[in-house]
């Protein structure tokens, strides 16, 4: 196993002292693990999984603590303190707080303020930092090879990461960016959220567009006629719901789209399980 900083990594107690364990690091030479942070019973030639980083006087330190992202990874984390040089996050290790130079900021950051960072490993310090530059970091478009692994329909992971004019912009499967228009969200999201989104379209740029629901006639019917059946069911078989009705009245109601709304109470009418009145929509016993 080839030891990185900035990652996880089991590693051998070669000796015990009053105030710590050392752990062997190979090319890195013998790593302290803090006496607080030595597993109850542990001994010499026992293996510990821990986390390699440096402390503020840049010696390599290990801890059993996990924190919210390692290097190469992204996370939301708080501003807990800003100085002259830059801001520094709260990243799960609390001797340690992750720094973000100035420059490295999309944004000047402000204190308690959460924020999407990308952690890397400063070749030429070995200090690990954060940059919320992260058009430098993800890709906009597909690259070559990953073309044929991303298919229309598929479910994806999405970071909710920033808002503009169109709607919000998301990270996909944290590698690539995507979007989310404004006209197609009809539930509550944020900037922070991490939530099970679509792939809408893959653009002829290999830019992607995004859904929060199923895409497809029969991907959209299918989970929504039960959500309706159960919500009329619940009524009391009626609904005061119509095609005129508001997005938003719908949404409130039943957390659908107007649009899957309409087809959905569309096929079971054709389907003789409801019938549509001036005043709503009734199951038909």
């Amino acid at each position: 196993m080839i030891l990185k900083i900035g990652d996880y990594a089991k590693l051998r107690i070669v000796k015990e002292l009053s105030f710590g364990a050392y752990l062997d690091g190979g090319p890195f030479g013998e790593i302290l693990l803090p006496i607080k942070e030595v597993p109850e019973g542990a001994k010499p030639e026992d293996d510990i999984d821990v986390f390699i980083y440096c402390d503020s006087e840049d010696r390599l330190i290990a801890t059993t603590l996990h924190p919210k992202a390692k290097v190469g990874e992204l996370a939301f984390l708080e501003v807990v303190d800003v100085n002259e040089f830059g801001a520094f996050l709260d990243w799960g290790i609390p001797t340690k707080h992750l720094f973000v130079p100035f420059r490295e900021q999309s944004h000047k950051m402000s204190l308690n303020r959460r924020y999407w960072v990308y952690v890397y490993l400063d070749e030429k310090t070995d200090r690990i930092v954060a940059t919320s530059k992260l058009n430098r970091v993800i890709p906009k478009e597909l690259k070559k090879e990953d073309i044929e692994r991303y298919k229309e329909g598929d479910a994806v992971s999405l970071l909710i990461a920033e808002r503009s004019e169109r709607g919000y912009r998301a990270v996909v499967n944290r590698e690539y960016w995507g979007m989310l228009y404004q006209n197609e969200i009809f539930q509550p999201i944020k900037v922070g959220q991490e939530v099970e989104g679509f792939i809408k379209k893959i653009r002829a740029d290999h830019k992607i567009d995004l859904a929060l629901q199923p895409q497809g006639y029969k991907a959209a019917i299918s989970p929504a006629v039960t959500q309706l059946l159960e919500k009329l069911e619940a009524d009391g078989g009626f609904l005061p719901l119509t095609d005129k009705s508001s997005p938003t009245l719908i949404y409130d109601v039943l957390q659908m789209s107007k649009k899957q709304f309409k087809r959905t109470i569309g096929n079971l009418y054709k389907e003789k399980r409801i019938r549509i009145e001036q005043d709503g929509i009734y199951l038909n016993k």
